[in-house]
């Protein structure tokens, strides 16, 4: 019985006839040199597949070092925060109130609304809120609305970060009644104002006056400064003295920067 045909070919015919290239000396040396290299499957399987945010390595100093923390979208939960308004400052408030919202909602990105029974501002933040600290910043500038600073002096609140307010009563500084009281309330206010412009003029500040009551708008020092001059015209200074200390502290300022 004769073979069949594919046995009695010659491995080159069978070869040609796949269109496959016999493989070389050198190409099995190549084989033999890559094989070591190959890493085996169960060993890629022991290694640890978890995230690299939540993994944690160890310094040197067997201290724990995490990867930095993500940026979320805005605020975890919605925060409300309320403002009372004092009742003589409502009718300014409902007079200014078309300059007093649109800081607070297109730069804070909060959501406010003026309660006219409960006679307060309420606050709250929204999934547009990028700000951490969006809410304290609106609750600053509706307060010192309140206390009776001018809106553009309070909108200085929501942008520069080096701004505070002060506020003490004279009796804190010494204690007056009656026609003491109202000198000294004039003292601080000068003819027309002007004692209380020259001192904000000089420190760099805003300064209200309430009754008794007085408020101060400014960055740390220049609080400081006219607080200084405002104890000094409570105690009984000359408006003269107390002008040519504000010169000497002005020119300095001036020279420091």
């Amino acid at each position: 019985m004769p073979a069949p045909t594919a046995l009695l070919r010659r491995p080159e015919e069978i070869a040609d006839a796949a269109n496959v290239p016999l493989p070389t000396e050198s190409q099995d040396d190549e084989l033999l040199l890559d094989a070591p290299d190959a890493v085996p499957s169960d060993i890629n399987a022991a290694q640890p597949t978890g995230d690299a945010d939540t993994e944690m390595h160890v310094d040197e100093e067997s201290r724990p070092r995490f990867a930095p923390a993500k940026n979320t979208d805005g605020p975890a939960r919605v925060e409300t925060r309320k403002v009372p308004i004092p009742p003589h400052r409502m009718s300014p408030l409902k007079a200014s109130w078309s300059k007093i919202y649109p800081p607070l909602c297109e730069h804070l990105k909060l959501q406010v609304r003026m309660n006219v029974k409960n006679k307060a501002v309420e606050l709250r933040t929204s999934k547009t809120t990028t700000d951490t600290g969006a809410l304290q910043k609106g609750e600053d500038f509706v307060k010192a609305f309140s206390l009776g600073f001018d809106i553009s002096d309070a909108i200085a609140l929501m942008r520069l970060d080096d701004l505070y307010i002060e506020t003490f009563e004279i009796k804190d500084v010494k204690t007056l009644q009656g026609e003491h009281l109202g000198r000294a309330i004039g003292r601080i206010a000068g003819k027309d104002g002007k004692t209380k412009f020259a001192i904000e003029n000089s420190s760099r500040t805003r300064i209200v006056l309430a009754d008794s009551k007085i408020h101060i708008l400014g960055g740390f020092k220049n609080i400081h400064i006219a607080r200084e001059a405002i104890v000094s015209l409570i105690l009984g200074s000359p408006p003269g003295k107390v002008y040519g200390n504000l010169r000497t502290v002005a020119s300095r300022m001036k020279e420091r920067f």
